[in-house]
């Protein structure tokens, strides 16, 4: 297996986990969890999923997939924002397929993983990103930022439920 292979079938294991954890998580909370926060400054799995699904579609679907750009990241982080179990589960499912079904692209068309899909389009404004990112230096951003998330969900999973099972 050359390096390529072995860095997006890295990536994929990672997000095939990630995407386990997260949704067996979110299956065991209720709508009142979904949307609980241990304190004013601190985000709700809501808002958690929300930016989850932000991310993904801003940074993928909007660079690689060409799709509009509609992502209200403000709202992400709103305050009491509301949103059912059933919707929580839903948009980061959704998230994660569209990560996994990338690199399973990528894995087929490996050529595109130092390719510079920012290149001609206007100076981003992402802390981890810029003009001069490769696809896999984004697929890098994304793990670490999915991982960051997705670990808060399950921290406050386990404070709402306890043992998680």
């Amino acid at each position: 297996m050359d390096m390529a292979s072995e860095v997006i079938e890295s990536m994929l294991v990672k997000f095939q986990s990630e995407r386990k954890w997260t949704l067996q998580a979110i299956e065991q909370l209720s709508d009142e969890d979904i949307t609980w926060s241990l304190n004013a400054e601190s985000n709700s799995i809501a808002n958690l999923v929300a930016h989850i699904r932000g991310c993904v579609h801003s940074r993928i679907e909007t660079i690689l997939y060409n799709i509009p750009d509609s992502r209200d990241r403000e709202k992400e982080f709103e305050r009491g924002l509301i949103m059912t179990k059933e919707q929580a589960y839903i948009m980061i499912k959704e998230a994660f397929d569209i990560i996994i079904q990338y690199l399973e692209h990528l894995n087929e068309n490996q050529e595109l993983l130092l390719s510079l899909p920012f290149i001609n389009r206007p100076p981003l404004t992402y802390s981890q990103v810029n003009n001069q990112t490769t696809v896999l230096n984004l697929m890098i951003a994304m793990l670490r930022e999915i991982h960051y998330h997705t670990g808060q969900i399950i921290y406050a999973a386990k404070i709402r439920k306890g043992q998680l099972v």
